[in-house]
């Protein structure tokens, strides 16, 4: 047909090359989902997006790195409702303060320094 014979090593050589192929294309898929696989199974909130931008890498290298990276990120979400109460408390002091009001916890004729707390506090002088 193409004027010359196929030997056992032609169909051994096509053999190899189709095994290297078919190898690259599992290796490819193991890597590109990693990222994805990594945060689904430490729960990130953003699994989802990290799955795809870690397929988005086959493209571009760029966004696997940014995945793999963002996939160890840890995640620890904060609700501000459930902040503790001297949180809660320091957080509204500090939005009087950018307000131009005076704290909540404070009257306006009381001025507490950080001193004059630290006393009340442990009741010896520093």
């Amino acid at each position: 047909m193409l004027g010359f014979e196929l030997t056992g090593w032609d169909y051994l050589t096509f053999l190899v090359l189709i095994l290297v192929g078919v190898a690259f294309v599992v290796f490819l898929v193991l890597v590109l989902g990693l990222p994805g696989r990594i945060a689904i199974a430490r729960k990130h909130p953003d699994a989802d997006a990290v799955n795809i931008m870690g397929w988005l890498g086959f493209l571009v290298v760029v966004p696997w790195i940014q995945a793999f990276i963002w996939a160890f990120k840890p995640t620890n979400v904060v609700d501000i409702r459930y902040f503790p109460k001297q949180e809660q408390e320091n957080i509204a002091e500090r939005m009087a303060k950018l307000a131009g009001k005076p704290a909540p916890g404070n009257s306006p004729g009381r001025a507490v320094s950080a001193d004059a707390s630290a006393k009340e506090t442990t009741g010896k002088p520093e």
